[in-house]
């Protein structure tokens, strides 16, 4: 890839293939080699894909947002990690799974998608999983057909100009809608296991944000407009805290009133959307975030 356009950012630019390299950078901040912070058995993802062992996620470091508040921001914004081969990533993925991983679950992958294609040459015996923010041009979901088997886009805004103010993500909506749509397309209606194991699908999340109800109930008319029941599922999020650089708008620096999630919660379930996950007042709690230390790296 001579010149990388991986992400809407499209950068054009000859990416190095180190972070130690000489060269130019991107929007994200990376080389070509994956840069990961952390591999383990997760188990605060949803129900139907942590199960009873865990997901086997790998948090890759650096992305092409940079979202103010980002729980991960160490590893997202200040590319905290080490830099593996391909090879390398691959090894993980089984450890993972010999650990008893129900999946491999790919963590803001889309700026080391070259690497990751090359990771998944050869199918892996458990489902992949794409968790993502969203932000991707169809052309990278198109090349990810057949190797990702459940794909975990964030829809975050309705709203276009808090995308830009709070990720840098100019047109976000029209973007990551339509790279859903195309998700979905690539595979289908949800299919669980026996034991209620997601297989296959697309969970679209959604982290509700202080003083932006209206932004949130937008994006639930979206999905209720373009999905029947059983053809996705919707997470509605309810673990924000302040963290980045949150402190900077004051407006997001706090987390959300019982209030504001009493009204969301209401309209999703007067939605018509029937399959999802919704989450406790605890979940707001920095307890959930992974330290990100180099762990099965």
């Amino acid at each position: 890839m001579a010149y990388c356009y991986v992400c809407p950012h499209r950068c054009g630019i000859d990416r190095p293939e180190s972070i130690n390299d000489e060269g130019i950078f991107g929007s994200c901040g990376c080389g070509m080699l994956p840069i990961v912070a952390r591999a383990a058995l997760h188990i605060w993802e949803e129900p139907c894909i942590s199960g009873t062992n865990g997901s086997g996620t790998v948090f890759f470091s650096g992305c092409n947002l940079h979202c103010a508040f980002c729980q991960n921001y160490e590893i997202s914004c200040l590319n905290k990690g080490t830099e593996i081969t391909v090879e390398r990533l691959r090894a993980i993925y089984f450890e993972l799974i010999e650990q008893g991983a129900h999946n491999i679950n790919l963590v803001t992958p889309t700026h080391f998608t070259e690497a990751v294609l090359s990771s998944l040459q050869e199918p892996l015996p458990v489902p992949v999983v794409y968790n993502t923010s969203g932000f991707e041009t169809l052309d990278t979901v198109r090349k990810l057909k057949d190797k990702v088997q459940i794909w975990l886009p964030d829809l975050k805004y309705s709203d276009d100009l808090a995308a830009i103010k709070y990720s840098n993500a100019p047109n976000y909506f029209a973007t990551a809608t339509a790279a859903i749509k195309a998700m979905y397309k690539q595979v289908g209606p949800y299919k669980m296991d026996d034991s209620g194991l997601l297989q296959r699908g697309v969970v679209i999340r959604h982290l509700l944000l202080p003083n932006m109800v209206d932004n949130t109930l937008k994006i639930i008319d979206w999905v209720a407009a373009n999905f029947e029941p059983g053809q996705v599922l919707f997470s509605l999020m309810h673990q924000y805290v302040p963290c980045g650089w949150a402190a900077e708008y004051p407006e997001i620096d706090r987390t959300v009133t019982a209030d504001e999630y009493r009204q969301v919660e209401e309209y999703l379930f007067a939605s018509g959307i029937e399959d999802g996950f919704v989450q406790e007042d605890d979940a707001a709690s920095t307890d959930f975030i992974p330290c990100f230390d180099g762990t099965g790296v």
